[in-house]
């Protein structure tokens, strides 16, 4: 554990220059006691790191110093490997940089990890594209890859409803379920586009400021959450049987799923439980329901019911044939 530790504080004044020790406590998630300790042993092993005093001091290392991979554990140097998607990464147009990037990696491995990409690639392969989605990845998105890596302002043209125009300066992109979203800053408003909607990207030659204190994850996370909520705005009574409530999360958005069966009562004899579920709406939660077949009944509203049993009696009459 310690050794990591000792690695991970190496590698981060390499990367940032000067850190204080309430910095490096707080990245290591440590006290400021055992930041000093670690310096000492640091010192102790050779490892050319002092102290700056002075208002704008603290810890950092010899100009020029630069630790080699050969502190990687076998387990850390495969990880390396997966942590690459050489698909999303092509559709940005930067599998050059990325399989330069891999081959240097490789290169500053000690030789009892050369092994490590290709046990990796024996084991494992992620697929992030839908089942069901485009095979080609959006036209436009290696011009938004370069305006997001580059900072730069692009005058966007959208089409929703109508053909819109839009100066934006492009924070990120996003890969969720096989799709490309762009967030971007326009108007003040940080807001989101379909990647495969945007018809043309003209560049500005203009650099925008971006503010660091942005996390993409943090805002895609919200809006996801935002989005999920927005869509489920009615919700339904309805008894579950074990089965149904196994293959609910199958049949209905998972969010909904999982706020229905962490609101269902006490399982009765035969272990059915009453809930409520968020839906869409009545006509889509028909749709959705009719997935469970037997193992599932409405019981409000009184109109969904309804549907429900005359689409049963209608199943019955076929199979009676």
């Amino acid at each position: 554990m310690r050794a990591s530790r000792l690695v991970s504080l190496v590698l981060l004044l390499q990367a940032r220059g000067t850190m204080t020790a309430a910095e490096l406590a707080q990245e290591l998630e440590v006290s400021e006691r055992t930041v000093y300790r670690d310096v000492l042993a640091l010192s102790g092993a050779g490892i050319p790191v002092y102290a700056e005093q002075g208002r704008r001091g603290g810890y950092r290392l010899v100009d020029g110093y630069r630790t080699r991979l050969t502190g990687l554990s076998r387990a850390e140097a495969e990880a390396l490997f997966l942590s690459g998607l050489p698909g999303p990464a092509e559709d940005m147009g930067l599998a050059d940089a990325v399989a330069t990037a891999r081959l240097k990696v490789l290169a500053a491995l000690p030789p009892s990890l050369q092994d490590a990409p290709a046990r990796t690639g024996q084991r494992f392969h992620l697929d992030v594209g839908g089942w069901f989605g485009d095979a080609e990845p959006p036209p436009l998105l290696a011009a938004l890859a370069r305006a997001v890596w580059q900072d730069e302002t692009v005058v966007l043209r959208y089409r929703r409803d109508r053909e819109v125009t839009r100066t934006a300066d492009p924070y990120g992109l996003v890969l969720k379920g096989g799709i490309w979203y762009l967030v971007a800053l326009v108007g003040g408003d940080y807001r989101t586009y379909r990647v495969g909607r945007v018809t043309a990207v003209e560049p500005t030659g203009v650099s925008f400021e971006r503010d660091e204190t942005f996390d993409l994850r943090g805002f895609w996370a919200e809006r996801a959450a935002q989005f999920v909520e927005s869509l489920l705005t009615d919700a339904v009574t309805i008894r579950l049987s074990p089965a149904g409530a196994r293959a609910l999360r199958y049949s209905v958005e998972p969010p909904a799923a999982r706020w229905a069966l962490e609101a269902a009562g006490e399982p009765d004899e035969r272990g059915w439980v009453v809930t409520r579920l968020p839906v869409e709406s009545v006509d889509v939660a028909y749709t959705q329901l009719l997935r469970l077949g037997p193992e599932v009944e409405v019981l409000d509203p009184a109109e969904l019911r309804e549907r429900m049993a005359e689409a049963a009696r209608r199943m019955g009459l076929l199979y009676r044939r």
